[in-house]
């Protein structure tokens, strides 16, 4: 089960960042998430490439 969707505990860890860090990414609307019922949940591969095109770096320096 490779393709399955990752929690916001999962996703700061994967990154190295706190919880608070996701949730103003989210709430930014840069970083890639879906809102399941009162979750959010993410896709590692569409994390990646965030990651990969710069916007967790150009967001760290708008903070």
């Amino acid at each position: 089960m490779e393709d399955r969707w990752l929690s916001v505990d999962e996703v700061a860890a994967y990154l190295g960042v706190k919880r608070d860090t996701i949730y103003k990414w989210i709430d930014r609307k840069q970083m890639p998430a879906k809102k399941v019922g009162r979750l959010w949940k993410f896709k590692k591969d569409q994390i990646d490439e965030w990651v990969n095109a710069g916007h967790a770096a150009e967001d760290a320096d708008n903070t």
